[in-house]
């Protein structure tokens, strides 16, 4: 793997510089969407996709407007909290030096939604 020589954090970014995945901008971003799209509803199985598809549609939108030289993959799981067990793991292979991730799980009363993105430098 390449990495970069310098790495500016001020003015504009030059086309060959890379710049580390900024974890807690992401984070923000897809809290901010799973609140403003669920928000305190109770779990509605017809609901479930329109809310993943927003959720998902709108953490992509968001995250591109943050930086241009990523690829993003966002996830979206919406449960139904009904005591049952859910496990789920993932493994990457990257550059530690500009990519990342960030997860953010959201509670209500009666769901769990829980939403990964991970940034992949360009």
């Amino acid at each position: 793997m390449e990495t970069s020589t310098a790495v500016s954090t001020k003015g504009p970014q030059a086309a060959d510089e890379k710049t580390k995945f900024n974890t807690e901008e992401a984070l923000a971003i897809i809290k901010e969407t799973v609140e403003a799209t669920i928000q305190d509803a109770e779990y509605s199985h017809s609901k479930v996709p329109t809310w993943n598809s927003a959720i998902i549609v709108s953490s992509l939108k968001k995250l591109k407007e943050m930086n241009q030289n990523y690829k993003y993959v966002v996830t979206c799981l919406i449960m139904q909290k009904n005591g049952a067990g859910f496990y789920a793991g993932s493994s990457v292979y990257w550059d530690n030096l500009h990519d990342g991730s960030a997860s953010h799980r959201h509670e209500t009363k009666s769901l769990y939604a829980i939403v990964n993105v991970f940034g992949l430098s360009v």
